[in-house]
């Protein structure tokens, strides 16, 4: 019966409907244009860096030697341009949620150095109005990708925000940084949760970080144990 099925409806690419050798992939071609970072990477953002070596030599891209990063450490999948920002945007305003299925092996494969045995996978919260209009957090979605993939615990409501904040595109660091200024705390229902463990937070774009450390805040606030960050894209400049 698979067999039949996939004979009916061969796998495509989820960006450009190319036949694929597998659901959920990207096409040769698509894969080639898409910005996937490897290398030497920032420690604090994950953002691609000149020159050889990993991560784990505790380099730092311009941004995060200038601006204080609450969290441990943290890595980003693609740059957000071109094909990644296609994919992205698809994912966070088309209604395309498959396509966390496609991002989470990604997303594992880049902070699987950062992961501990018993870490504990939380999402970036949506404010509760956004979320009924959107109908999912994209987050959210990623963030139960990698659980799954990489079999560790996932709290989905660790985190939530107490009031709604304008979209930040477009936005200065500072006013993004204002604007989010105590604007999301941990859940009290899942404190215990949180309480003493090494947190793995994940949204789908880091711009200038301003998001990830209201967050981060908020849970070393609740006894977290560690906070690292993962983003599915970063803001680079001149990318």
């Amino acid at each position: 019966m698979q067999r039949l099925i996939e004979t009916i409806y061969p796998p495509q690419c989820v960006m450009c409907e190319a036949h694929t050798d597998i659901d959920f992939a990207l096409c040769g071609a698509c894969w080639g244009e898409t910005p996937f970072i490897h290398g030497l990477c920032c420690n604090g953002c994950g953002a691609p860096l000149p020159g050889e070596g990993d991560a784990d030599g505790g380099i730092l891209c311009d941004d995060c030697m200038v601006i204080a990063r609450p969290w441990s450490r943290g890595r980003s999948v693609m740059v957000y341009k071109d094909k990644a920002r296609k994919f992205v945007l698809a994912l966070k305003r088309g209604d395309r949620t498959d396509l966390s299925c496609t991002a989470g092996p990604w997303l594992v494969r880049t902070v699987t150095p950062l992961m501990k045995p018993d870490s504990v996978v939380v999402p970036v919260p949506l404010h509760r109005f956004r979320l009924l209009r959107r109908k999912y957090n994209q987050a959210a979605l990623l963030a139960q990708q990698v659980a799954k993939v990489s079999s560790i615990e996932i709290v989905p409501d660790a985190l939530e925000r107490l009031r709604q904040t304008a979209p930040l595109e477009g936005h200065t660091r500072d006013e993004r940084f204002k604007a989010l200024s105590g604007a999301i705390s941990v859940n009290p229902k899942q404190a215990e949760a949180i309480k003493g463990r090494d947190i793995i937070l994940v949204d789908d774009v880091m711009t200038s970080g301003a998001t990830f450390a209201a967050c981060t805040e908020a849970l070393y606030a609740a006894g977290a144990h560690d906070v690292c960050v993962l983003a599915l894209a970063r803001v680079v400049k001149d990318a």
